[in-house]
């Protein structure tokens, strides 16, 4: 694809952190954050990177928006060269972060966008419209004159999220925007994030997230990120399409607290994640063929384990994922 038909684009990029002496970790001196990755994002597609925490997404986003400096490789945000410009990349991108701590306390949620408006050069008579007419679209209209340090932590991301949005950015990079939140203020979050695009189909926006039902509500196309590797990139639907040839199940047993011991390794287990749950082990598998499914429920039954419930599912993204990995994507990056 065309160099200016990409919001985002990187080549090989690497980045190793380098540990002191007392933060090394079993005798590693070094942590590959980001392994050679390859990624091309068109204009006005919503991507989203998906993976746990630890898996390279935050560093990704850091050294697109200019923050940190990648240790091999290039990258290329709006077409211009992030090491290279990184002032030039600046004025075609925001960035907002889950969790963040920002604005001054002492002001209003209406002085603290105003003023970073005005960083940006936005005339006040325009910032100001725009304040308000964002404020609105999120829910928080009726506490523009209320101090920062009097909002709660979701009230406060939704500033944060009105205050990536204000200046009308290109290219617009979310790293998990919803973390922590309550469910009705992550689900208008999500709300107002598709609206803007779809009114807007010329901007870009890079979402990261650990949440599948946000990846596949969201996205266009997910990258799937483990240990700094891109495993695989398509659309929510084709990721799950993969799977249309195994066998996903579900399974639930009691009488063991463990039965990976008793699966691992067997012909025809693709991938298997054991949780327990409600004094039961909820098994998650991916079999090569629905045939093999008789294997293990024989397995299971030497090791002690009774069937309590089975059920054949739908492959879901986090079975892609289980897939790809070997693990869920909520038992994070070991």
């Amino acid at each position: 694809m065309a160099q200016e038909a990409l919001a985002v684009k990187t080549e090989e990029l690497t980045r190793v952190f380098r540990l002191r002496k007392r933060e090394a970790r079993e005798g590693r001196r070094e942590i590959l954050a980001l392994d050679r990755v390859n990624l091309e994002v068109p204009r006005g597609e919503l991507f989203g990177l998906l993976g746990p925490n630890g898996a390279g997404k935050t560093t990704l986003i850091k050294i697109l928006a200019t923050l940190l400096a990648p240790t091999s490789g290039r990258a290329f945000v709006a077409g211009v060269d992030v090491v290279a410009n990184p002032a030039e990349v600046r004025r075609h991108i925001n960035m907002v972060c889950g969790g963040e701590t920002s604005g001054y306390g002492l002001l209003t949620v209406e002085e603290n966008l105003w003023m970073f408006a005005q960083f940006y050069g936005i005339p006040s008579r325009e910032a100001r419209r725009r304040i308000r007419e964002l404020l609105s679209l999120v829910g928080l209209a009726d506490r523009a004159k209320t101090k920062v340090y009097h909002l709660s932590s979701g009230m406060r991301q939704k500033m944060n999220i009105v205050r990536g949005f204000l200046t009308d950015p290109e290219i617009l990079f979310l790293d998990e925007p919803t973390l922590g939140l309550d469910v009705q203020t992550a689900r208008t979050i999500r709300e107002f994030v598709r609206n803007w695009l779809r009114e807007h189909p010329d901007r870009t926006i890079l979402l990261t997230t650990h949440y599948m039902h946000e990846a596949d509500e969201l996205c266009d196309r997910v990258a799937i990120i483990d240990r700094g590797r891109i495993l695989a990139c398509a659309a929510p639907s084709e990721l799950k399409h993969m799977l249309q040839r195994e066998a996903v199940f579900r399974l639930y047993v009691e009488g063991v607290a463990d039965a990976r011991a008793a699966l691992d390794g067997m012909p025809g287990v693709r991938a298997l994640a054991q949780e327990a749950e409600d004094g039961r082990l909820r098994l998650d598998l991916i079999l090569a063929e629905e045939g093999v499914l008789v294997s293990v429920l024989s397995r299971l039954q030497e090791a002690g384990a009774k069937l309590a419930e089975l059920r054949k599912e739908e492959p879901t993204l986090e079975d892609v994922f289980l897939a790809l990995v070997g693990r869920r994507l909520t038992e994070g990056t070991p």
